[in-house]
């Protein structure tokens, strides 16, 4: 008997049991199309993350308070206050490998205008700190060194920021009150959306020492954020700067620094792990459906040779030979698996682009994700279908035949 009259037949003893074949295949399905769905999911959240990630900015040197420990910052990004205005001051002055220097405070409150309020996040910052993280204006300006000198109480918002209060209105020019502050909205950043964890869009910006002084009455900072020249001054930024702030903060030469300094590069590789430990979570707990599939396929496999033991005796005893009929039970489960493989793909495809239309997610459809899910079914049919062919071969014809 050759290939394709196997196939043939496997096929005529499918149909002869459609329901029970539709259900069997059910399990196969469901599983190559969740992880299908799940892998796309994950990479799409991977990709958005990174995109996000280099949107911050490139060369880019972040400073945050507290002590490293092994990699981490001890109390968390700037809960022990240690870095300063003039700490910031002194790197852009005096590390000649950095071309761009940004103080950061950053908290959250109500922002009001009219009866309209919403809590949003405040930083106070300088005007490198568009170029650094990589923003433009939409409208109007941002403001300049002179307005941080001068206490200026004047803010920039972004785009979310200027919908929540000012809906379809021009909001240049309004007064709105943080913590019971008038400030002057002189411009609106142009839209860069989330990074997963904050949306960028919803900021308003204002000086650094307004914030310092006026707004939350505090003089230190949360975080630097520094540009070197180019990727390749990037080691020396982090030695000036890593000496700058030993030496004003009295770091002992074999005391431990109470200041951290981070690179993009190490938030990507983060983000990265982290987005491949998520997508692999989330296709271990789709291969699950597939693992049930394929035990389906072995249950109903072997109820197929218990229903055909004497059709397998009269075929041994005109001459099949085992293999024959192990072949013949093998095919018969991986055409069940692969018919479901192909279904499943299709549904998987599509569940990804409802979900990506309906939660406005972005997920990525790799080949590569619907090759490994077809190949993981196919592999199922064999895996699970190998013992019932087995179990029919070994059959002796003679207690086949009366069987009843």
């Amino acid at each position: 008997m050759n290939f394709q009259e196997s196939v043939k037949i496997a096929l005529d003893g499918l149909m002869a049991n459609k329901v029970r074949s539709v259900l069997t295949m059910l399990g196969v399905v469901i599983g190559v199309a969740a992880v299908i769905a799940m892998i796309a999911i994950g990479q799409g959240a991977r990709q958005q993350m990174l995109q996000n990630i280099q949107q911050m900015g490139t060369n880019v040197l972040t400073v945050m308070s507290g002590q490293s420990r092994r990699g981490m910052v001890q109390g968390g990004m700037g809960s022990i206050q240690t870095l300063t205005y003039d700490d910031a001051l002194a790197i852009k002055k005096s590390c000649p490998s950095v071309v761009l220097v940004a103080p950061e405070l950053r908290m959250s409150a109500q922002v009001k205008y009219k009866r309209m309020n919403t809590n949003t996040g405040i930083l106070g910052t300088s005007p490198d700190y568009l170029e650094i993280r990589n923003y433009q204006m939409q409208q109007g300006r941002f403001f300049t060194d002179k307005e941080i000198r001068s206490l200026s109480r004047v803010g920039v918002i972004g785009p979310t920021t200027a919908q929540n209060l000012f809906g379809q209105n021009d909001p240049v020019g309004k007064i709105v009150r943080v913590r019971g502050i008038n400030f002057k909205i002189i411009g609106v950043t142009r839209a860069k959306g989330s990074t997963g964890w904050q949306d960028q869009d919803d900021m308003i910006f204002i000086p650094i020492t307004t914030a310092q002084r006026r707004v939350f009455g505090v003089d230190y900072l949360r975080s630097i954020s520094t540009k070197a020249k180019s990727m390749a001054d990037m080691d020396a930024a982090i030695t000036e700067i890593n000496n700058l702030l030993a030496k004003r903060h009295r770091t002992p030469p074999e005391g431990e620094p109470d200041f951290m300094i981070r690179n993009q590069a190490e938030f990507m590789e983060t983000a990265n792990q982290a987005s491949q430990t998520f997508t692999m979570l989330l296709s271990g707990i789709a291969a699950v459906s597939l693992l049930v599939g394929g035990i389906g396929i072995m249950n109903i496999m072997l109820v197929s040779v218990t229903e055909r033991t004497r059709e397998i005796g009269i075929r041994k005893a005109v001459g099949a030979r085992g293999r024959d009929i192990l072949l013949q039970f093998l095919i018969e489960s991986m055409v069940l698996s692969m018919i479901g493989g192909v279904i499943g793909v299709a549904f998987g495809v599509g569940a990804a682009q409802i979900l990506a239309k309906a939660a406005d997610w972005q997920v990525v459809i790799s080949i590569p994700s619907v090759l490994l899910a077809f190949g993981f079914a196919a592999g199922v049919g064999i895996f699970f279908g190998i013992y019932p062919a087995r179990k029919a071969s070994a059959l002796r014809p003679i207690d086949a035949l009366r069987y009843e």
